[in-house]
């Protein structure tokens, strides 16, 4: 006996449950399209993050979210599995822990959890915002008059396919995706298939939402290694667990502003903070221009001490440091 879509918009999980999408490809292509409508009038209305999502409160005058943590590691663990149990990517652990191994960092030893960040420089805090300098996505929502941001550790493209930067939307939403293999991937790996079905081998992940560059899909991952590298072909992925999360919330036209910031400065409770990425299209000069632009263009260079400023961009470690007076 056929699924009815009253069952499938009955068990509350739409948009993760394959069974829809399968159910609407056997259906005649008139009932497909009244069917598809009630099922977008479900799937896209704006909906709430789930209760214990983390969720920071953004505004102008108040940059800088999150905390800085310290966490004793246990006999075995990498950086990279720390990194993960935190929301991080590898860039940051490392980054923010030179002194340690990433695979062997040591047992019962204290590792810093830069789990702080200062939000992106845009206009408008919208929809979803990258920063390739930093490799993470920040999602901004509006809850109850006040804007809200979730953010998430992201892989982007490697060198020779770099993500672009621009502004684009969100064109197109798919639950269980298929991947077609470019040409100049089998080229590579001649053993691909041309088309790889939903599963566990597959590098698309459970979810992906399509941009409207059309090549470049924000995605789940079967490599979650990768999160937090450049080592795409210019698709950015996410944590398998991360995906799903950020799809239910993602609307068709929604905004999608990505940008290359390795330097960004912030306010918290009337002190400056600046945070420095590790990127490899900056050169050493270009970033303390960066950060004296930023500084002028928000008044806040006469609040700064230069000797913490130039510290902050010696040692680039990914995370928002104090350059306060």
């Amino acid at each position: 006996m056929g699924l009815s879509l009253n069952k499938l918009l009955a068990s509350g999980n739409l948009v993760e449950n394959p069974a829809v999408w399968i159910h609407l490809s056997k259906m005649s292509a008139f009932m497909k399209s009244i069917n598809f409508l009630i099922l977008t009038i479900f799937i896209f209305l704006v909906p709430e993050p789930a209760e214990g999502e983390k969720i920071y409160s953004c505004e102008k005058s108040n940059t800088v979210i999150g905390t800085v943590k310290t966490y004793r590691t246990k006999a075995g663990e990498s950086l990279i599995e720390i990194a993960r149990k935190f929301g991080l990517g590898y860039n940051e652990i490392v980054d923010a822990n030179p002194a340690f191994d990433p695979f062997v960092p040591g047992n019962d030893v204290t590792v810093t959890i830069p789990s702080s960040w200062i939000l992106p420089h845009v206009r408008t805090y919208e929809g979803i915002v990258i920063n390739l300098s930093e490799l993470r996505l920040y999602y901004f929502f509006k809850q109850k008059r006040t804007f809200k941001v979730m953010t998430f550790p992201i892989g982007t493209g490697s060198e020779g396919f770099d993500t672009p930067v621009g502004e684009f939307r969100v064109f197109e939403k798919i639950a269980g995706p298929a991947w077609y293999v470019p040409e100049s991937i089998r080229k590579e790996k001649p053993d691909l298939p041309r088309v790889m079905p939903p599963g566990p081998d597959n590098p698309l992940g459970s979810h992906a939402l399509r941009l409207s560059l059309k090549t470049i899909l924000i995605h789940g991952t079967n490599k979650p290694w990768g999160v937090g590298r450049g080592v795409s072909h210019g698709c950015i992925r996410l944590y398998p667990e991360d995906i799903p999360k950020l799809f239910r919330l993602v609307t068709i036209g929604m905004r999608v502003t990505i940008v290359r910031q390795p330097v960004k400065m912030g306010i918290r409770k009337s002190n400056v903070y600046v945070e420095v990425h590790k990127d490899g299209e900056t050169k050493d000069g270009d970033y303390y221009k960066e950060a004296l632009s930023l500084l002028m263009k928000q008044d806040l260079r006469g609040n700064v001490s230069t000797g913490k400023l130039s510290r902050a961009i010696e040692k680039k470690q990914g995370m928002p440091v104090d350059i306060s007076k």
